[in-house]
């Protein structure tokens, strides 16, 4: 069991556990991100580390995600934190449809059919998403504190899309179960409207139309005994409402509402015209007799089927009723903390308020109790009638005794004269005095009583101020007032000084002086302690124990827990890493961070290059560090110049001159007659851009080719002769 103030994913505080099924805890918890109270359920113990159990936890989480309706229980979220699987669930505070059956006994048509609408609206919403829910039964059935109904649990739902198979393990509450159900045979929507027909059942009788020993019992009367029709036990249940109950629960699915909507049509039609012949079902089931209705035949070997399936439920469930310390054993939850640490304690719950999905035997047990309370009071009501005949026969026969006895006395006392002579005052009329009981104690006071011949009585205790526990506080009759003798005098009897109770007002986001004022005004006493709190404002209060809504003595210390905001940490060097690697050093901090970017000759591309702020320095978790990423050595580019008809040295020259490098030098013969070792090809063409650096390789002449074209002399500039001598010569 998880331990009261602790958090899932550092954002849900477990405050009580107000839920227990087979699989899983249910917490009533603050949604401190959202400032909202949820119901959060915990995977328990025993399935953590089994993954089929997980994923079907995980799946109903899925499939119930998608379902965000007035009529469901709606689901928030899902996660994992420490070993813990949680689904985080709207919180509805109310009573369940059985407590409410329970408390009422039976509910009135109108009030039934009103539930019922809403009930098949939630079911409708969850059928529009091809869920079915597989369990629909009055447990599963929330009524919210403002009359707002709520279908529960979808712990054994599955969508249509998937197997349609079911066993023992997943058959749901068997006093609700379709036919279907039982037989292990496909099931669909027309399954839940079987299940909350019979839940419909239980609403106008007070109880369910199948029962017995055991699970198996009961699965073959759903599949084989015809159910008794409402009205003979009920004779007032309208006609239209007792159709709709029958069509909704007939065995044959054919025979059902193939959809809620339809369902939900007759229920409304039902509201304005109770008497009505309106619901489209076959005249052989209306109001037939029981021997009439029709059944459906199981083969022997679906009942051997059956019987086996059963048998783990008959140990599980029959023995407990046979040894009550045995019963206790087995409702009781006896398992392992969550986790390690003093975060978890032991705490055995035995309740469930809906959010639960275990089988129901305690309601079955309860329903058995209820019918033999029943005939008890049946029973007794006869008694009394037997036992009042019986007190006036012998009032009667007493009175004529006393009357004859007065006559003989009278005339044996007064003889033939019929004179009437004087007589001595007899110890029955005489009277005495009431003592002064005030103050005394019951002992006292009864002793005083007694020793003057009268009776002693407690007609009520209740607080005083001014007597202490345990004092007589009132008497019936004054003090030193005579009465006869044989008198009860009734007291009233002190509990002591009154004790004046108060609930704990809500205080979490309060500042602690307004904290403060809103527990002193309920005479509370106050005890503040502050502490770090990534989420809660600084200033402000985080919790308080007792917690909200707690009814304690007034003068009772409450202890709240005051913001210190989030706490600083140091923050980790990151720098000579790999951005991902800086990165999750300083989430696994708290940190966030944002980055930057700049070339640099010494670290490699990807790499930080430094960080601001610095390591060492303490912030705050949720502050941003930001990252000086490199993109390595920044690349500079040169423009190629022409280097045609250059020499060597003047084309390594002019490369240089621009940062570029002259690469392999080779030479040909020129097809257009240059002369020797001047540039005649050149790797790169005038003006390309290269980065600095680069080589060019350069091809010189080798002398023009014999067959080549020769240039004419006299067509040559002075400033193109290269030996200064004169071309003609």
């Amino acid at each position: 069991m998880l331990k009261e103030g602790i958090f899932l994913g550092k954002r849900y505080e477990i405050l009580e556990r107000v839920g227990a099924g087979g699989m899983a805890d249910v917490y009533k918890s603050k949604d401190h991100k959202l400032n909202r109270f949820v119901a959060v359920k915990v995977l328990k113990s025993d399935y953590r580390n089994d993954e089929v159990f997980i994923q079907k936890f995980v799946s109903e989480a899925q499939a119930a995600a998608g379902l965000m309706h007035p009529n469901v229980v709606n689901v928030y979220d899902v996660g994992q934190d420490r070993g813990l699987y949680y689904m985080v669930m709207e919180l509805v505070e109310g009573i369940t449809l059985k407590d409410y059956i329970e408390k009422k006994e039976r509910l009135s048509a109108k009030e039934t059919i009103s539930i019922a609408i809403q009930m098949m609206t939630g079911i409708q919403a969850a059928h529009k998403h091809h869920i079915i829910h597989r369990d629909i039964k009055p447990q599963n059935i929330i009524i919210s504190h403002d009359g707002k109904v709520k279908v529960t649990d979808f712990g054994i739902a599955r969508a249509t899309t998937s197997t349609s198979t079911i066993s023992t393990n997943v058959m749901g509450s068997v006093h609700y179960t379709s036919p279907e159900q039982a037989r292990g045979s496909a099931v669909d929507e027309k399954s839940d409207i079987y299940s909350a027909g019979i839940t419909m059942y239980e609403m106008v009788t007070g109880h369910v139309p199948f029962d017995g020993d055991s699970t198996v019992t009961v699965a073959v009367k759903h599949l084989k005994e015809a159910m008794r029709p409402p009205s003979e036990e009920v004779p007032d249940v309208p006609h239209s409402l007792e159709c709709i109950i029958l069509k909704c629960t007939q065995k044959n699915t054919e025979d059902r509402y193939q959809d809620c909507q339809e369902v939900i049509t007759d229920l409304k039609h039902s509201l304005v015209d109770p008497d009505g012949d309106f619901v489209a079902m076959g005249a052989a089931v209306k109001r037939r007799p029981l021997q009439d209705t029709e059944t459906v035949l199981m083969s022997e070997d679906e009942v051997e089927r059956l019987k086996r399936m059963g048998a783990k439920s008959r140990d599980d469930y029959e023995a407990p009723r046979r040894n009550p310390r045995e019963r206790a054993r087995v409702r009781d939850y006896d398992e392992d903390d969550y986790g390690d640490g003093d975060e978890y304690d032991e705490d055995d719950y035995d309740g469930d308020d809906g959010y639960g999905d275990d089988y129901d035997e305690d309601a079955r047990r309860r329903e058995r109790r209820r019918q033999e309370e029943r005939r008890r009071n049946s029973r007794r009501k006869q008694e009394d009638a037997t036992q009042k005949i019986l007190v006036r026969t012998a009032i009667g026969v007493g009175a004529a005794v006393v009357v004859l006895v007065m006559v003989l006395f009278a005339t044996q006392l007064f003889g033939d004269s019929g004179e009437k002579e004087p007589q001595a005052k007899t110890e029955v009329d005489e009277k005495v005095p009431v003592p002064d009981l005030l103050g005394m104690t019951e002992a006292q006071a009864r002793k005083a009583l007694n020793d003057k011949n009268l009776g002693y009585d407690v007609s009520e205790r209740k607080p005083s101020d001014r007597y202490k526990e345990g004092q007589i506080m009132e008497q019936s009759v004054d003090a030193n007032k005579k009465v006869d003798k044989n008198t009860t005098i009734e007291v009233v009897v002190s509990t002591g000084e009154e004790i004046k109770m108060a609930f704990v007002p809500n205080v979490v986001g309060k500042t602690e002086e307004e904290a403060e004022k809103l527990l002193k005004e309920k005479n509370l006493k106050v005890d503040a302690e502050a502490k770090y709190d990534d989420y809660v404002e600084a200033g402000k209060v985080i919790e308080s124990d007792p917690v909200e809504g707690t009814k304690v003595k007034e003068g009772t210390l409450v202890k709240i827990y005051v913001s210190l905001g989030t706490e600083n940490v140091e923050v980790p060097s990151v720098e000579g890493r790999s951005l991902d690697d800086a990165r999750r050093i300083l989430g696994d901090s708290g940190f966030n961070v944002s980055t930057r970017e700049e070339n640099h000759d010494t670290v490699a591309e990807g790499m930080v290059i430094r960080q601001s702020p610095g390591a060492g320095t303490r912030m705050a978790k949720g502050s941003t560090v930001e990252l000086t990423i490199s993109l390595g050595k920044k690349t500079e580019y040169a423009e190629v110049p022409s280097l045609y008809k250059m020499t060597e040295d003047q084309a390594r020259q002019a490369l240089e001159a621009r940062g570029l490098k002259l690469g392999t030098v080779t030479s040909q013969p020129s097809d257009n007659g240059e002369e020797a070792g001047l540039v005649i090809e050149q790797e790169y063409a005038s003006g390309s851009q290269l980065e600095k650096g680069s080589s060019v390789w350069v091809i010189l002449s080798s002398g023009p080719r014999p067959d080549a074209p020769q240039e004419d002399p006299g067509n040559s500039d002075d400033s193109e002769k290269t030996d200064g001598t004169d071309p003609k010569e």
